[in-house]
């Protein structure tokens, strides 16, 4: 995977090419370029491996997709800050079905980088928050799921975000040890 600089420096030769055409004449010739070098500029800011893999998540194809992100063999380097969040969020929803705590990383990385669209972000919220809630945190992943419900403007996991605050009702429903006794108690104890 070549730097991401790499690109720029592309998409800039091929700019002076065109310059070159339209003080030859050949303005078809200038225009054909310049929308050449937007094709390198467009790859700067998204970058074509990343795309691939956001198709084939997008066809539930797990395996297909990781092929892709490991053709970037340094992220740093060859991506963008906001792709870079994007690479740490599609690894975290791979890994999601398998390690917890990958993911959970792979999530609070993507979320430190930043991710662009508002509902990406409520998405990698809301499984940081089942993960800390599958982990015991429940105060953590009240605020997340908080966040993620903020961030969720189109209400497009308004259905997740519902399901998930029931399952966290169900489960922190305390179970009574102690204090009055039960009406199955009560009956035994009055025999007697």
């Amino acid at each position: 995977m070549f730097n991401k600089n790499i690109k720029l420096v592309i998409a800039f030769l091929i700019i002076a090419y065109a310059i070159y055409e339209f003080t030859e004449g050949y303005i078809g010739n200038g225009i054909m370029y310049i929308f050449l070098s937007l094709i390198f500029i467009f790859l700067y800011f998204k970058n074509e491996f990343i795309l691939l893999a956001f198709l084939k998540l997008r066809k539930q194809d797990f395996e297909g997709a990781k092929n892709w992100l490991n053709k970037i063999k340094n992220p740093s380097s060859a991506l963008v800050k906001k792709q870079e969040g994007y690479y740490n969020y599609l690894h975290g929803i791979m890994v999601a079905q398998t390690d917890m705590n990958a993911a959970e990383k792979y999530f609070k990385k993507a979320i430190g980088l930043g991710l662009s669209m508002d509902h990406d972000l409520a998405m990698a919220k809301l499984n940081l928050a089942g993960i800390a809630f599958s982990k015991r945190r429940p105060q953590e992943a009240q605020k997340l799921l908080a966040e993620a419900q903020k961030l969720d403007k189109r209400d497009m996991l308004a259905d997740q975000i519902k399901m998930f605050k029931q399952q966290m009702k169900k489960t922190s429903i305390p179970k009574q040890h102690y204090g009055q006794p039960t009406s199955a108690r009560q009956n035994k104890r009055s025999r007697r």
